[in-house]
């Protein structure tokens, strides 16, 4: 059943995918600026194409999960979102303050941005990930109180499943997290320490909870397998999450001034990391191979498998590469850094987000699914941007090996500069698969365009 307020939803996601793009577009400048040192300079130097990029992919994502939570929560719920009107304002006020930050980061030099903005009363600003204004931070506690006001109130009126509560649970803890990105403090050790229970709690902890509930509810009307063993599986991921995430923040905790016990405590924790997502790979391709049916939008159950797939790579495999402390410790900072960010976060979020908005649109617009036409494109899309990850994974990792050896583990270690000038072969590549991924993108916008025959009943 379709419930109206859940078209509330479109404008997220359409905001998602357009914000997705300028993030490929500005990985683009920063992949070439690598190896063409004065590309676009001085008008968008490195560092404010970087904080663009990945600015650009938490807005785009947090656009994603609450496009996805309001799709999702009132056919979990059974009921009518409890205000659509406010999470049309707050989608406005949050496209408006994001864009503003962004034209911020390219027009005003940083410091000048940091004094109009208020960081003299409170200094938040600076830190990687947390680069956002003063005002920006406030402005984005507020959106998202109001956000989980909504989705709460929906949910403590409509029915309770384990999906629902799961998503509300990550969301949650989504925003409690950020809280910490306005501790500050003047010891260099305790501000690495607590600005990882924003960046690592996120991605490596709440984050999978909202990944894990997206999933469920997808492959639930893809596959029509039983609620109860999706959702046993669900439970075990998220436990499996919790526990290993949560303490395996230690990983991040070994080179910054914090007690020896860490490199232990965060080295087999962190080890245990692939588990959930290997979980997860088994979850989904079970329930597809356990479906009832066969439903028409084949596209979005590639993207559930695809996810669980990448993420797992990505997450997982390339998280634990390098995530052992004697390991890491010639391993950190370098290009296998990189490589394991790109693949981990296109894996994990990326694709689910790009997985509900596939399932989620066509039925917005009336259909089950997509026309054939459009599909064969999407899918395309799929195999273009995954396999052309896969390969900016694998470049990274190359140039990464070879930094680890000319740079740090030789007899003989040569400057950071003469090491780049070495790897460039690879960021060439590497900006290459980024245009591949690009063109995949654009497969992916376009898809929804193709016009064909309709499945015009409701999924």
């Amino acid at each position: 059943m379709q419930y109206k307020s859940q078209a509330v939803a479109k404008p997220y996601f359409i905001a998602a995918i357009a914000l997705f793009a300028g993030q490929i577009l500005f990985g683009l400048i920063m992949g070439l600026q690598y190896v063409v040192g004065d590309f676009l300079f001085p008008a968008i130097p490195f560092n404010v194409a970087r904080m663009v990029h990945t600015n650009l992919l938490i807005v785009w994502l947090l656009f994603g999960f609450m496009g996805g939570a309001y799709y999702l929560i009132p056919e979990e719920t059974e009921t009518e979102l409890y205000s659509p009107k406010l999470a049309l304002a707050l989608f406005w006020i949050f496209l408006v303050a994001g864009a503003l930050t962004i034209v911020g980061y390219l027009a005003v030099p940083y410091a000048t941005l940091a004094q109009i903005t208020g960081n003299d009363i409170l200094e938040t600003m600076g830190r990687e990930f947390l680069e956002q204004p003063l005002i920006t931070k406030i402005g984005i506690v507020v959106v998202a109180l109001a956000f989980l006001f909504n989705i709460s109130m929906t949910v403590l009126k409509g029915r309770k499943t384990a999906i629902s509560l799961v998503l509300l649970m990550g969301l949650w803890g989504l925003a409690v997290m950020f809280l910490f990105s306005f501790y500050n403090p003047d010891n260099l050790v305790l501000d690495k320490f607590y600005w990882w229970w924003v960046v690592h709690l996120w991605v490596e902890g709440v984050w999978e909870l909202i990944l894990g509930a997206l999933l469920a509810f997808v492959l639930i009307k893809v596959t029509g397998v039983d609620r109860e063993v999706i959702e046993k599986w669900l439970y075990v991921i998220i436990t499996l999450t919790l526990v290993t995430g949560i303490i395996g923040t230690g990983h991040h905790y070994f080179w910054i001034g914090t007690p020896g016990y860490w490199q232990w405590w965060g080295s087999i924790f962190s080890a245990l990391e692939p588990i959930p997502f290997f979980a997860m790979t088994v979850f989904a391709f079970n329930m597809v191979n356990r479906r009832r049916r066969e439903h028409p939008n084949k596209a979005a159950t590639l993207w559930a498998l695809g996810t669980g797939v990448m993420a797992f790579l990505g997450a997982g495999v390339w998280g634990f590469l390098h995530t052992l402390a004697p390991v890491n410790y010639y391993t950190h900072g370098t290009q296998i850094t990189a490589a394991h960010g790109h693949m981990a976060f296109y894996g994990a979020y990326a694709m689910v987000v790009l997985c509900i908005i596939s399932y989620a649109m066509p039925v917005l617009r009336g259909r089950a699914a997509n026309p054939n036409k459009s599909q064969v494109l999407e899918m395309w899309s799929f195999w273009l941007m995954t396999v052309s990850m896969v390969f900016i994974t694998l470049f990274l990792t190359a140039a990464g090996i070879l930094q680890v050896w000319l740079q740090r583990f030789s007899d003989a270690p040569q400057a950071f500069m003469q090491v780049q000038d070495q790897v460039s072969l690879f960021y060439w590549m590497r900006e290459w698969a980024g245009v591949v991924f690009l063109i995949g993108l654009i497969a992916y916008i376009a898809s929804f365009f193709v016009k064909g025959e309709q499945e015009t009943v409701a999924a």
